[in-house]
């Protein structure tokens, strides 16, 4: 059996998304993937068990990624209108900071690939945060209504802001965030 590198692992990621990125899902080969990240196809199946687990894998480190960048420095004790303020600037920073990836997921989202992940596993990465959403419902702080909703309300036009392909003259400053978030909290906000 052959042994892992974390620097093969990591430029097979990388690869797998630019490739698709720029040609798209179905005509990424497991061969050019394998040929752009500079390794094997034989090393490419030590990670892998086939394109398929690939692909889903590779959206999968990605969302934990973004998970955890929207996690970074959340307190739990903070006034719920703070925490999920610091949760969208996080979220701000991290695709400002990764548009490939976001790029990626934006076409794995609309993919028949999205069937595939397990739902559950990625909600118990944002559970701090969907723990507080719960907490503000509990307190009349914000409006009782499914998290999907919540979330749409809140992270979703973060989304359509950065997307350059959307709104190419959108400059995430530190205003636009803000006003963002604020117009974000007052449609969910009781």
């Amino acid at each position: 059996m052959r042994v892992r590198d974390e620097n093969k692992h990591q430029a097979i990621i990388k690869a797998t998304v630019a490739l698709v990125n720029e040609i798209g899902f179905a005509s990424s080969s497991v061969a050019k993937i394998a040929k752009r990240a500079g390794v094997s196809p034989a090393t490419l199946y030590i990670y892998y068990t086939n394109k398929e687990d690939l692909i889903v894998s590779t959206y999968m480190e990605i969302k934990t990624c973004l998970g955890s960048a929207v996690m970074e420095h959340f307190d739990s004790n903070l006034p719920v209108r703070d925490a999920v303020m610091q949760a969208g600037r996080n979220l701000f920073r991290h695709i400002g900071a990764n548009p490939d990836v976001f790029y990626y997921a934006e076409q794995f989202a609309n993919s028949p690939y999205n069937n595939l992940v397990d739902q559950q596993k990625l909600q118990r990465t944002f559970k701090p945060l969907m723990d507080i959403l719960q907490y503000g419902i509990d307190q009349k702080i914000i409006k009782d209504a499914p998290f999907e909703i919540l979330f749409a309300h809140l992270y979703i036009p973060i989304y359509g802001l950065v997307n350059a392909r959307l709104n190419p003259g959108f400059k995430a400053t530190p205003e636009n965030v803000e006003l963002s978030m604020r117009m974000a909290w007052d449609a969910i906000k009781l």
